[in-house]
Formats: structure tokens, sequence, C-alpha cells
């Protein structure tokens, strides 16, 4: 798991927690002690988090042991969820196959992004109405479109992915967003 959404993997299940409700964080076990530690601390708090563990089939090719691809997870998480029989799946936006999981034992599935709710909606601007191609240089400013307040940003300030036109990264998790319950 990329390192800046473990925190906010953290802060849901606390959330969660907090209020009641059992919440679980599913891992690997080369993520399992960046969690363990946190949940520790939590249960002095009188917070209940627990941890589960999900083993990858061994390596089919030249995959280093400690290798990690998400799309091996889906088998363990799907033996994982007939086994515990959640109420809810919480996952991370780039875990789009986590989708079809909830749909077949017919529990919802809550997508989080690790990304602000600002900063998605800036990218879903300009992506969509591609403002920068109004400018004549990169450090000539463009107004984003459609934000309650005057945002400006130039094209320096944009990634090479936001000024492309390329979707094939974009759609898998898009696509897949308008079968969700719900994005965080």
């Amino acid at each position: 798991m990329a390192q800046g959404h473990v925190i906010p993997t953290l802060y849901m299940a606390k959330l969660f927690a907090s209020r009641g409700v059992k919440a679980t964080i599913i891992t690997t076990p080369l993520n399992e002690f960046v969690f363990s530690k946190a949940i520790q601390r939590n249960k002095h708090l009188g917070i209940e988090i627990d941890i589960r563990l999900i083993k990858f089939p061994a390596p089919k090719n030249d995959l280093p042991e400690d290798s990690e691809r998400p799309a091996m997870m889906k088998e363990p998480l799907e033996q994982l969820i007939e086994e515990c029989r959640p109420n809810c799946l919480v996952t991370d936006m780039f875990l789009p196959w986590t989708t079809d999981s909830a749909a077949r034992f017919n529990i919802p599935r809550i997508v989080f992004h690790g990304t602000s709710y600002f900063a998605q909606c800036v990218g879903a601007s300009i992506k969509r109405n591609k403002p920068f191609n109004n400018v004549s240089s990169d450090s000539e400013t463009f107004l984003v479109a459609d934000l309650p307040h005057e945002i400006k940003l130039t094209r320096t300030q944009l990634s090479l992915f936001e000024q492309s036109d390329e979707e094939s990264i974009v759609i898998p998790y898009s696509t897949n967003q308008v079968t969700l319950r719900g994005v965080w």
C-alpha cells in the first residue's frame, strides 16, 4: 500500500471503531508493521481495530518474494469476505476490482481517495474542460471552471498526465465508481 494511503485508512478505521462499528483493516504481511503500531496505540484509547492479513499466492514469475501486486489479492480477499461476512467493504480507489468482489457477496463498497476532494474537483474540471489549451504560454494563467471560488493555475503547475488526453489510467477507476454506494 502506498504510504500516503496508510494514514487515511487508519483514520477511517478509527472513525468507524469510535462509533461502535467493528473495523478491520485488511493488509498484507509486508504492510502489517505499518498498521500494527497505530492499532496498538488506539487500543490504549479504548478503540478496537482488528487487522487481518492476506497472503499473496507464491510468485509465478520473476517477482521477488516480498513484492505485492494488488490484482493478486482478489482471491484471498474473497476468501476472507466469505469467512468474516462484513456488512460493508471500504476500499482504496486503486483497487477497482473490489467492486466485483463486493457485488459477488452482495455487500456495499465505499471507495476512498487519499487525495482531497478539492484536488479531485480541480483535476476533474481540468480533464473535462482542458482550459490550458486556451492559453498562449506555460506561464499564462487560466481559470479552473465549475468551482465555487476563482482558482487560477498555469500549465507549469499541472502534471503531464493532467495535460494529456490519456484516459487509460482514469477509465478503470471512473467506470468502476458508477457502481459504488459512496465515495470518500
